[in-house]
């Protein structure tokens, strides 16, 4: 098995085999949130206006969107897993669009299969890479808008590319740089990032579930594959 570690959008354009599309602050990490909390299905959505134009179709389904880590206005939530604890996702639709994490989704266009990324449910990502046991394994680490690399992306696919290769992984060294990679959780002048996100986000295996995107026309859905 050839683990290749890529980063950011031109990253994800070149992605190979099942490819890993990491983003821990914070798309990914909301994303095993809503389905922990029971929501079905989720639409990566690269567009804003692609975005808004299937909410009009579906005004039933939700939708969480944000640019430069604030909500967008007139989404029904942003890019926060603090923001939705207590709503009533049993069953429904999500709709996401945000700044880094679904494009990576939307430009990696070579991959045989996508899967979403976050420290929140690494263990499984692990787990389901060995069954699978790919002859490539792509992680694209996103970072802040898909343009400028982040370390906790980073240290996620350092993480999750040790565990199924066996190789030696630095716990507490890694905690040391996610705290200085999130330290935008705690200024309060960055109204748009919530403290407790940090720590939702940083939970490593806390979820033992994967989701898996495929593309069906135009429309990409995110599910619980395994």
């Amino acid at each position: 098995m050839k683990f290749v570690r890529r980063e950011l959008i031109e990253g994800a354009k070149k992605a190979e085999g099942l490819t890993v599309v990491i983003d821990v602050f914070r798309a990914f990490s909301l994303e095993a949130y809503l389905f922990a909390a029971g929501v079905r299905q989720t639409h990566p959505i690269g567009s804003l206006e692609d975005a808004f134009t299937l909410k009009r179709e579906h005004p039933d389904w939700l939708l969480c969107g944000e640019r430069g880590g604030a909500k967008v206005p007139g989404c029904d939530y942003g890019n926060s897993p603090c923001e939705m604890e207590g709503a009533d996702l049993k069953g429904r639709i999500v709709i996401h669009s945000t700044s880094a994490g679904t494009q990576g989704i939307v430009n990696a266009v070579h991959a045989d299969e996508i899967v979403t990324g976050s420290l929140v449910n690494a263990d499984a990502i692990v787990s389901y890479i060995r069954a699978k046991n790919p002859a490539t394994v792509t992680t694209v680490a996103m970072g802040k808008a898909g343009l400028t690399p982040a370390d906790e992306d980073r240290i996620c696919a350092e993480y999750i590319e040790a565990k199924v290769l066996g190789k030696p992984f630095d716990m507490e060294q890694a905690k040391k740089r996610l705290r200085k990679a999130g330290a935008h959780f705690f200024d309060p002048a960055l109204t748009q990032y919530r403290e407790p996100d940090y720590y939702l986000c940083t939970q490593f295996g806390k979820f033992p579930f994967v989701i898996g995107v495929k593309k069906t026309g135009e429309l990409y859905t995110g599910e619980v594959i395994r």
